[in-house]
């Protein structure tokens, strides 16, 4: 597997006989959206496991090992954990946003379903904020009704069961939450995507674009599906596109008004 491994600079708690494998999630951007479990988790694991940029995240521990790989070898970095929860480490597997949203968690249980014997390990998987629920949090409610998310990302499955997935979601009349809408290689897959769903939806469905929650470099831009323009979207951007019910609540003086789906549905849309 690809990465440096590093040493850290402050103090870790040293781990016990038994292993343990603490599967994180840092949430989407600033510090204060780590929870408090997982920041103690941090603290107490003897090796960090993870994406590069999620590792340098972290707080620098004394003796704390640093295992940083690139993206795309998540079963590597899985396997990499059981390993050194057998060698009696405790190891915290880190990702951003929430681990059991396209991320970490999932890998690791893959990992642990081909490896019978690694099943009686210690693990415990532990929630954070994810990118959906901070955009959501930044726009109003849109998520008040039933929702669904779809990664756009056809690494791990073909374009054709996104495609269908898309168009079960859009003629369910779900609010949609895509993830990995865009990257370097795959620039047109979004653009598929928002062709697929022009055909299904109504132009004047409210759309969001979400990038970089929390961060300093954040932007919201809040459209429609008629009008929106796929080629501001990248990695770091979550696309929301609303349901037949999803509404703006207008507000004087504010940059942008409120989005929202009612908790009650009426429409028949399919």
């Amino acid at each position: 597997m690809s990465g440096a491994i590093e040493e850290g600079k402050g103090k870790a708690i040293e781990a016990g006989r038994s292993g343990a494998i603490l599967v994180v999630g840092l949430g989407p951007g600033p510090d204060c959206w780590v929870t408090p479990e997982v920041s103690e988790a941090l603290a107490r694991a003897t090796d960090l496991v993870g994406y590069i940029p999620y590792v340098n995240r972290c707080p620098v521990l004394e003796g704390q090992v640093r295992h940083a790989s690139d993206n795309r070898v998540e079963l590597d970095r899985a396997r990499l954990a059981i390993d050194l929860c057998r060698q009696g480490r405790t190891v915290a597997v880190v990702s951003g946003g929430d681990p059991g949203v396209f991320a970490m968690a999932a890998a690791l249980m893959e990992a642990l379903d081909a490896d019978p014997a690694a099943r009686d390990l210690d693990v415990t998987v532990m929630p954070g904020v994810s990118a959906m629920q901070a955009a959501a949090a930044r726009l109003g409610a849109p998520l008040g009704h039933d929702f669904c998310a779809i990664s756009l990302s056809d690494n791990l499955k073909p374009w054709d069961l996104v495609a269908r997935r898309l168009t079960a979601a859009a003629q369910g009349d779900f609010v949609i939450a895509l993830y990995n809408p865009a990257s370097k290689a795959r620039p047109t897959r979004i653009f598929e995507a928002f062709d697929l769903l022009r055909s299904l939806k109504s132009a004047e469905t409210p759309v969001a674009f979400a990038r970089a929650v929390g961060r300093p470099d954040e932007a919201i831009v809040l459209t429609t599906l008629g009008a929106a323009d796929p080629g501001v979207v990248d990695m770091a951007t979550l696309v929301l596109i609303g349901s037949s019910e999803t509404r703006l609540v207008e507000r004087p003086g504010a940059t942008r008004p409120w989005l929202y789906t009612p908790r009650s549905a009426t429409s028949t849309a399919s």
